[in-house]
Formats: structure tokens, sequence, C-alpha cells
């Protein structure tokens, strides 16, 4: 005979068995919280615009193109990325403007913002995965131990997929003291892997916290959420915005395109650099993340639909999770970027660098780089004048 006093210790040890990478759903305080968010509605978070997250299109097609073996070859480097040897010494000395940032690879990245220091989605593990033995490998090594990176004053985390929270990497930062800013729901894992709860700031989209002098908005974005077997969408997605006494910047998290970057930039910005995800996209998922050129639409309607302040892509060259060439979103970023006249950084994991100066440009890609050229969406040349007019622009090469 079985009934709910039979199932419950059946429920407690399948939860036993459930890998710590799985984190821990929301209960309690927080789901209610998570209940009366103005962006949950029918049991899960919503977008802020109609968004497809699972693969559209032909299955067999997509596995056909995944396995094939001249795709694969592309979707990696010829040879040894080019890692900037960051040291201690590197990021010690304060950035003379104020501003700098490391990208350490894919979607992490260290701002020196006007005197503190924020850790952008920090991923220090080898696989972006639950597991140790599979999943997406790192095509570089970290840039830096993270025990060298020295103090961190926030750590933020855009949303909770295995390529931006990454257990052992949250683990070791949870014995350092910094607080975290997270979506909402997301706190239940890092509490689940010993962040005590008075550290962890977690926020609706559009609220905002200070924390050691600065202000951090978590702002909307267009995705989806998950760790465990059951996908519940119940811990939200969000971009961010870091405000300090001088300076603004901005992380996209993982992104589609959607129209409301211009409301965040005219609410939060315009910015001094921004951090865009333009990489890991596909015509399988077009909604869910950006390719440079909508990661540029982006960053132009943050800044007021006029060229200004740096753009960093990110979300590429650390992990292989698409179909497209291991560098197109690189080489693509500069096409549409030098097409405008935005100013590009595109520094090597681990270069530190600050917006307010010269920004590094060279295409050190190139030499590792094999075939970039891809079929999809690839812009076209454009013809514009130096101050261009964004509503007649075409970078898709597409009316």
């Amino acid at each position: 005979m079985t009934g709910a006093g039979s199932l419950l210790p059946l429920r407690s040890r399948l939860r036993e068995l459930r890998p710590a990478a799985f984190g821990a759903d929301p209960t309690g305080e927080r789901m209610a919280r998570i209940r009366r968010s103005p962006n949950f509605a029918d049991g899960v978070f919503q977008n802020p615009e109609g968004a497809r997250t699972r693969p559209t299109g032909s299955t067999l097609e997509f596995a056909k193109l995944f396995f094939e073996k001249e795709q694969r070859v592309r979707r990696a480097p010829t040879g040894n990325i080019p890692v900037h040897p960051t040291t201690l010494a590197d990021i010690a000395k304060p950035p003379v403007t104020g501003l700098r940032l490391t990208w350490m690879g894919h979607s992490s990245v260290l701002a020196e913002i006007d005197g503190r220091r924020v850790l952008f989605d920090p991923v220090w593990g080898e696989r972006c995965s639950p597991f140790p033995f599979a999943g997406p490998k790192r095509l570089h090594p970290v840039p830096v131990p993270l025990a060298s990176l020295g103090p961190v004053d926030v750590v933020v985390i855009s949303h909770d997929h295995y390529d931006h929270l990454d257990l052992p990497t949250i683990r070791s930062l949870a014995g350092t003291g910094t607080v975290f800013a997270v979506p909402l729901g997301v706190g239940a894992h890092l509490e689940h892997w010993g962040v005590p709860a008075d550290r962890i700031h977690e926020l609706d989209w559009n609220e905002s916290v200070k924390a050691n002098g600065i202000t951090l908005t978590a702002t909307p974005a267009r995705h989806f959420c998950g760790r465990g077997l059951r996908n519940q969408q119940h811990t939200l997605w969000a971009s961010w915005a870091v405000t300090g006494p001088e300076h603004r910047i901005y992380h996209s998290g993982d992104t589609g395109y959607f129209g409301g970057f211009s409301d965040i930039g005219a609410e939060h910005g315009p910015f001094d650099a921004t951090m865009i995800q333009v990489g890991a996209y596909s015509e399988f998922w077009p909604d869910i993340h950006m390719t440079p050129e909508e990661g540029l639409r982006a960053h132009l309607d943050l800044q007021g639909g006029v060229p200004h302040g740096a753009l960093m892509p990110i979300h590429w060259g650390t992990f292989n999770l698409a179909l497209h060439p291991w560098a197109e979103p690189a080489e693509w970023s500069v096409d549409v970027a030098g097409a405008v006249g935005q100013g590009l950084a595109t520094p090597r994991p681990g270069e530190p660098f600050e917006p307010g100066g010269d920004l590094p440009t060279d295409p050190w890609w190139r030499p590792v780089a094999g075939t970039i050229a891809h079929h999809w969406r690839r812009p076209k040349p454009l013809e514009v004048e130096s101050k261009p007019n964004l509503a007649e622009l075409d970078l898709a090469g597409e009316r």
C-alpha cells in the first residue's frame, strides 16, 4: 500500500541523491515573494517579450550539424588561445580613469569602478556542467587563480545556468566575505552552497540595492533559467546596471534582443562601458541569445541611439555552446561596430583595460580561428555617414 506518508521518505531520498550542483528550489518566504512578483504569472517567470526557450526547427537537422565532423572542427580554435598572463600587479594599482574591466573569458568580468570591485558571473570551473566528467569544457585556462584575484566587494550573478553560476566558484567566494547581488530566487542556490543569507541581495527587475558604495540594479532580460532535471522557471534572469559616483556600466547576462534596452538606457545610462552577450547564438534559439549584430543594436539602444562608450563582447571564446565558428562572434562584432563608428574592446582573456583610455583592438583570435565565415545572417558591408541614423540602418543586410 502506498500513500502520501510512504512517498515522503522516497522524495527525501531522491532529494539526497540530487547533485549539489543542481542547487535548491525556492521555498517559504522566498517562493512567496516570487509569486508576488509582477514578472511571475501562470506559475513561471515571464519574459518582457515573447520568447521561444526551447530549440526550434528540426531536431534531426540540429543533430546533423552538431555531430558533423567539419562543423565540429570549426567550433574550436586551431591552437592555444593567447591568454594574457594576468598578475595581481596588473589589477592592484587603481585605474587612472577610475574604471577598469578585465574579461576573464565567457561572461566573467572583473569591473573596478570608482574604487569598488565587482565580479560578474564568475566561472572558474573546468566545465559548465553539473558533472565534473561531462559537459562543455574550457577552451583556455582561467587567466588568474580565483584566490589571487584579491578582495571583491560584490559578486553579481545574471541567472542560474551553469555557464554563469558555477558551484565550485561560489563555494570559494562564500568564504571571502563578499556580498552577492542576484536575481529573485537565485539566493536559494547560494544558501544551499554555504553563502550566508545576510550576504545575499535578491532583486526583482527594476529593483536596486546599494552595496559597498555602488548601486546595483537588476534590469530586464529575455532569457530563461533552470539547473535541475525539472526546469520550473522559478528563478529570475536579469541584466545589470551598476552605478558608482563617477561611472556607469552594464552587463547583459544572457538575453535575446528586445525593445526594453532603450528603456534601460534612458533610466540608467548612458554607460561608460557595456558588456554584451554576442556568442552562442543560433537559428535554433533566436529569441534567447543575441547575434553580434543584435548585440550592437542593444548597445546603441542603451546609449540613446548613438555610438558612445566602449562595447565589450562577452559570452564567447571560452566554451563551445553553439554551432557557429569559434571566433565568429569577435569577427562579426568588429564588422558591425566599425560600420557605425562604435568603440569596440576585444581584449585577450585576462587583459585589463580602461574604457576611458585606449581600447584593446588587436584581433588576437585570427591566428587560431580557422574558418570564420558562416551562412547565417552574416552582415553585409554598410555605407554610413559619420553619425548614422540607426532607424535607417540595416545591420543584418535584410529588410
